[in-house]
């Protein structure tokens, strides 16, 4: 019995002994430099305690038993083991720096390949620049961090949609790039920015692997993912700021109005509208009554991430509220996201992974472009007009002098009723699966599916007569589902022959399908004439004789792709690869179906070379080239077969029946449009990598252009409602030019480092077929003139079409020297513009007009600026466009509109102007369409400004945080440029008048304050 007492108190002593824990602590360093780590993650090996090191790479993990495994981990290095004793807990790390993870992997569509093997022009914006940008949408963070890529703005408004143009505009069509977010279509507008980790441009031959769809190009959005043997960790990102207009533009104030005015009227033969000018003052600065101040944005962001050994999980959620600079609510954007992203390793053969994104917007529009639209109307509002009348209403603008379309803009802002809900779930679910040694089998299943719902509400209002004026109250609404999915399948298999061949083979099928339905009606007579009551349901009334109050869509897409991919290296310096992708759409009718889109690569890495020796100043030098065929399907559904869609009214027995009628006009051999692509670069790093140069020449070939509407005869009915003339093959554009970027990156001390950025691109676009047609014309400009741009052979798509000015007539005698301009309207007087008789026939008439000017920039640029200064952070990101000339279309035309104040310096007799006409009310030409509407719209932008401060490690940890920064910044800080309206680098997003400005919504500038805080 002793000896059985003797045996448990051993074994207790025993079980006591092994339980036994330690606090252990050290630093962790590089093993080369002998720099300590901030940020390591250190972790008990198959257990959930862990810690990191702060920002000196000391650390302590507390509560660890003798004899378990701790494993020290980082990006970049090799994992490291410790074996805990009792011997030892004041620790000094050393990690090695791994090769492998430091050699950057780029996204190439259905796969990956590291950066040194990349054959292809591709650029990435990794999640640093995004954090410092703080863009609205995620399509703002493109502009000037990556050459070759053109983002324009269709609008300020908030929410407003943004064009991205990659290496010019190629088709008259639909130039947006493919989007693929985490391997399936998505759209870039919808995303948090904050979920995004990064952002890869496949520019060239490269983006062949998705065929049909990639011919403008292809955005990879990869998006944030938990890390294994990870600690959770919570981010939490917020900022608040405040708006206001960037510009206003100078308009004239009520007396400089009156005076102007009074000269008009004289030279017009008419009596003075204002007799008395004498105390008219400065009168009314209608910018400022529509622009308001300290217009609020707010977003918020949370995150949770981590992992373990075998699942990896990633859930944010995001809430961004933004008010328009101009009618402030009414003119609002409210987004908000949720999101899950999962990684599990469920056998060490098969992996699964799902991502999942749910959006929720709600926005709210102004009418916005044209003589309708809010800004032109402030900007063109006489000054001696006041908002309100004595009464408190606001003031009717009169017919006479100002038109029956120019009203009263806060009346309108006032009286602008509309609201548009949207909402979506996408995603995808996957799996890769080890099928054998070396090959690897991975499916995705993705998935987009919306609902929409948009109404808006017509008031009964009077403006005086206007064309506004509405007589009977009535509400329109819509609600439209909208689906696709889209199933991938494909293998990769990768093989390493002997010690040099390396091979990366992939084949797949992908199908997609898109399919939707919408709904619209219109409901009349409203109760109590209000948006509370602003209802279908609620309406009684019966639409007008031959009014459809009621309209609807329904379609059925298909794709059924077969794609192949061929990489090759010999010892990792001669590389090629080889890609074939078939597609067959249903956009296309019999014989048309199916599209083969086939591309070359070819890279060679210099510096690995023996005869190039060791160079102190060259570290790395690729040479590339690249050319492969994509295909662009961006067109209407059933163009190849004749519907039902148009409206129609026909008699039976003597009495009017509204009934159906053909729609577009069809054509059966519409086929794909196609893309050649032919790319060369060099790709540079020097002076122990700390520049990095990257340069390319491309050539980009659209040939066989999907162009919508075609004129055609008007016997075929396509004047009638619902039809239209057909979508046909029917032109070529080419895209050259080059790109050019350089980076420089070093750190200078432990306490400073720096990085400088700027990129180039060069472009030439010319139009080299329209397939028979003379032209295709687009855009409009002023009232009842000829539309003002063109698709034209041997020149840009879109160039500006008109007449070109040589002064101003200075006296009769000049006038009468000059060939005749009697054809254009009116014969010419002493202070009219002076046109150019380009083809010499004595005479100036439409047979004049010539090329005026080209919407697209000769460069776009960009000047990217970091360093940091110990907890100092500070960051400017700048953009240029050189070249791109744009249409002053947002003046008046009416007599007793105001002006820009560029016309004080109007002829008022001979030798006074040789630049601005004479004003009058009498008949002239002067606004007939000419240069002398076309401006050079060039400029130079400070996108964003931003400073940071970061807490103290050692500080943060106490308050049990691992990061704390608070920064400032401003967004579209200033532009520089000469051009006159509200901003240069806008455009309503049309290849063909594009760049015609009818009174843009200016980019609001933001001035912000936020904070980034890790648990």
């Amino acid at each position: 019995m002793k000896s059985n007492y003797l045996l448990i108190i051993f074994l207790l002593l025993s079980t006591f002994g092994f339980a036994q824990s330690y606090d252990i602590s050290g630093v962790v360093k590089e093993t080369t430099s002998g720099l300590p780590i901030p940020g390591v993650n250190i972790q008990i090996k198959n257990a959930p305690k862990s810690t990191v090191t702060d920002f000196d790479g000391n650390f302590t993990l507390k509560g660890v038993s003798s004899g378990t495994t701790v494993v020290f981990s980082y990006v970049g290095y090799k994992n490291f083991e410790y074996k805990v004793t009792d011997t030892k807990t004041d620790l000094s790390i050393s990690l090695q720096e791994d090769s492998k993870q430091l050699d950057e992997v780029v996204i190439i569509g259905y796969g990956s390949q590291k950066k040194r093997e990349v054959t292809g022009a591709v650029s990435v914006v990794d999640t640093k620049t995004l954090e410092i940008l703080k863009p609205v949408k995620i399509e703002q963070a493109l502009q000037g961090t990556v050459s070759g890529v053109n983002v324009t703005t269709t609008s300020g408004s908030p929410g407003a949609a943004l064009d991205i143009r990659i290496r010019g505009i190629a088709t008259n069509g639909d130039n947006r790039p493919l989007t693929i977010i985490d391997g399936y279509v998505g759209e870039l507008g919808l995303l948090n920015p904050n979920d995004v980790e990064s952002i890869t441009v496949l520019k060239d031959a490269q983006a062949a692997i998705y065929g049909s769809t990639g011919a403008n190009g292809v955005i990879l959005i990869t998006t944030k993912m938990g890390k294994k043997n990870a600690k959770a960790k919570i981010s939490f990102n917020s900022y608040t700021g405040f708006q206001e207009t960037s510009r206003k533009l100078s308009t004239l104030d009520a007396t400089e109005y009156a005076l102007l005015l009074n000269e008009s009227y004289a030279n017009g033969g008419k009596s003075l509208p204002f007799p008395v000018v004498s105390g008219l003052g400065k009168g009314t600065n209608w910018q400022n009554e529509i622009f308001s101040k300290s217009v609020p944005i707010i977003s918020h962001d949370l995150s949770f991430t981590g992992g373990s050994d075998k699942v990896t999980y990633a859930v944010s959620g995001s809430h961004l509220d933004q008010e328009g600079i101009v009618g402030e609510a009414k003119s609002g954007f409210l987004r908000n996201t949720a999101r899950i992203s999962l990684g599990a390793d469920i056998s060490d053969r098969l992996k699964l992974k799902t991502n999942v994104i749910y959006t929720y917007f709600n926005r709210k529009t102004l009418p916005e472009g044209g003589n309708a639209s809010v800004v032109m109307n402030a900007v063109n509002a006489p000054s001696t007009l006041s908002p309100y009348n004595a009464n408190g209403d606001y003031t009717l603008f009169p017919l006479s002098g100002l038109g029956n379309e120019m009203i009263n803009p806060l009346a309108q802002t006032a009286n602008s009723y509309n609201d548009y809900n949207f909402k979506k779930l996408s995603g995808n679910f996957g799996f890769d699966y080890k099928l054998f040694k070396g090959f690897v089998v991975t499916s995705t299943l993705g998935f987009n599916t919306s609902n929409s719902e948009s109404k808006s509400f017509a008031k009964i209002l009077n403006y005086g007569g206007k064309v506004f004026d509405v007589t009977r109250s009535s509400v329109s609404q819509s609600a439209v589902n909208n689906n696709d999915y889209s199933f991938d399948i494909y293998g990769t298999y990768t093989k390493k022959f002997g010690d040099n061949h390396n091979l990366v083979a992939t084949i797949g099928n992908t199908i997609f399908k898109e399919y939707g339905n919408g709904l619209f009606a219109t409901g009349f007579d409203v109760p109590n004439n209000s948006w509370e009551f602003a209802d279908i349901s609620l309406t009684k009334g019966a639409p007008a004789a031959g009014i459809i109050p009621v309209g609807s869509y329904v379609f059925d897409e298909r794709k059924l792709s077969y794609f192949g991919r061929v990489q090759y290296d010999f010892k990792g310096k001669y590389l090629l690869s080889a890609m074939l992708r078939r597609d067959s759409s249903t956009k296309f009718g019999p014989g048309n179906k199916v599209g083969y889109f086939p591309s070359f690569t070819a890279g060679w890495v210099i510096s690995d070379e023996g005869f190039y020796g060791e160079s102190k100043l060259v570290n790395f030098m690729k040479l590339r080239a690249s050319y492969g065929t994509l295909g662009n399907d961006r067109i209407g559904n059933n163009g190849y077969i004749s519907q039902l869609s148009g409206e129609a009214t026909y008699v039976f027995d003597g009495a009017l029946v509204n009934g159906v009628a053909t729609g577009q006009i069809p054509n059966p051999d519409l086929k794909w449009e196609e893309a050649k692509k032919f790319d060369v670069g060099l790709d540079l790093k020097l002076f122990n990598n700390n520049v990095n140069i990257i340069a390319d020449y491309f050539i980009d070939t659209r040939a066989d252009l999907l162009i919508i509407n075609i004129p055609t005869s008007g016997i075929n009915g396509t004047g009638a409602p619902g039809a239209s003339s057909p979508t046909v093959n029917g032109g070529t554009v080419r895209n050259s030019g080059f790109e050019f970027s350089v980076d420089y990156k070093n750190k200078f001390s432990e306490n400073f480092s720096m990085s400088v950025g700027y990129n180039v691109t060069l472009l030439k676009n010319e139009t080299l077929s329209t397939n028979g047609v003379p032209f295709i014309p687009g855009g409009s400009f002023g009232i009842s003139q000829l539309p003002p741009a063109r698709m034209e052979v041997g020149l840009p798509i879109g160039y500006f079409y008109g007449y070109k000015t040589d002064g101003i007539f200075q006296n009769q005698a000049e006038v009468e020297a000059h060939p005749s301009q009697i054809a254009l309207g009116a014969g010419a007087a002493p202070g009219d513009i002076r046109f150019v008789d380009t083809n010499g026939d004595g005479v100036i008439n439409v047979n004049d007009k010539t090329n005026i000017g080209d919407p697209i920039p000769a460069a776009t640029m960009g000047f990217n600026l970091q360093f940091n200064y110990k907890a100092l952070d500070f960051s400017m990101y700048t953009f240029a466009s050189v070249g791109n000339d744009m249409v002053r279309n947002y003046e008046s035309i009416y007599d007793d509109a105001n002006h820009l104040d560029y016309v004080l310096d109007r002829w008022t007799g001979e030798g006074t102007s040789n630049s601005v006409p004479r004003v009058t009310t009498a008949a002239t030409t002067n606004k007939v369409f000419s240069d002398y509407f076309v401006e050079d719209a060039s400029y130079i932008r400070i996108q964003n400004i931003q400073l940071g401060y970061t807490l103290n490690s050692n500080i943060a940890e106490k308050i049990g945080i691992s990061k704390f920064r608070l920064y400032t910044g401003v967004n579209n800080l200033y532009t520089f440029t000469k051009y006159r309206g509200f901003d240069p680098g806008a455009s309503n997003g049309a290849p063909i008048g594009g760049g015609i400005d009818d009174g843009f919504y200016p980019i609001p500038r933001t001035y912000m304050i936020g904070l980034n805080i890790n648990f």
